[in-house]
């Protein structure tokens, strides 16, 4: 019934994220590294262009803005609003994490119950005004949906185990192939909606796996290495 919802609402108000107000506690963080080890082994990478996000390139600008607060959000990089530096987050920068065998990535912390028992690292951010997103009219967090999509695109390729119950077939996202769009939800109190719209990525191989997001020249690079 939440999807169907959806379409009585312009398409333009659901691009990228929906509104979201609060915080909740965090989940344990990503292990941040700077090397990768001579014996990786590149499975996927995939690459979205970010002043490309929107028609409007003001609108485009908050989706971008929006991608780069989540992506420093999840590096540690910024752990509250007034931290933020825009002139600094738009620096070419490169973040990594680790997934070892049978620890998984979710977008956010409304998880599902299946994922409660296991290491579970997220973006660490739920996208709303009180974290310092912006908005491009109506929203906080417009892009982000944007973000998930790409970070499913490359999971599939690299053969992890990928669940995005709700994809974002309400709204194109550029670059980006329809069955990997993924809608992103997060609000306290909505338990049952935000682990709906989520992505969840576990790793199922028996090593490790790299995530590395590259971000230069307005392009955001995701690439998996295998360990």
């Amino acid at each position: 019934m939440f999807k169907k919802l959806l379409f009585f609402i312009p398409v333009s108000l659901y691009i990228g994220a929906m509104q979201v107000q609060a915080m909740t506690a965090e989940l344990p963080a990503m292990t941040i590294t700077n090397e990768l080890p001579v014996h990786s082994k590149l499975l996927a990478e995939q690459e979205m262009s970010l002043p490309d996000r929107y028609p409007v390139p003001v609108v485009s600008d908050v989706f971008k803005d929006n991608i780069l607060l989540t992506l420093a959000y999840m590096s540690g990089k910024v752990q509250n609003p007034s931290q933020i530096n825009w002139d600094d987050l738009r620096k070419s920068t490169t973040y990594e994490f680790v997934l070892n065998p049978g620890e998984a990535f979710a977008f956010h912390d409304g998880i599902m119950s299946q994922y409660s028992l296991k290491t579970v690292l997220t973006t660490k951010a739920h996208y709303n005004s009180a974290e310092g997103f912006r908005s491009s009219g109506y929203l906080y967090g417009d892009g982000v949906c944007h973000f998930a999509s790409l970070i499913n695109w490359v999971a599939n390729d690299a053969g992890l185990h990928v669940i995005a119950p709700v994809n974002h077939d309400f709204a194109q996202i550029p670059g980006i192939a329809s069955e990997y769009g993924t809608s992103i939800y997060y609000s306290p109190g909505e338990q049952s909606v935000n682990e709906q719209q989520n992505l969840y990525i576990e790793n199922t191989f028996d090593t490790p796996v790299r995530f590395v997001f590259d971000y230069s020249n307005d392009v955001i690079k995701v690439s998996v290495f295998k360990l």
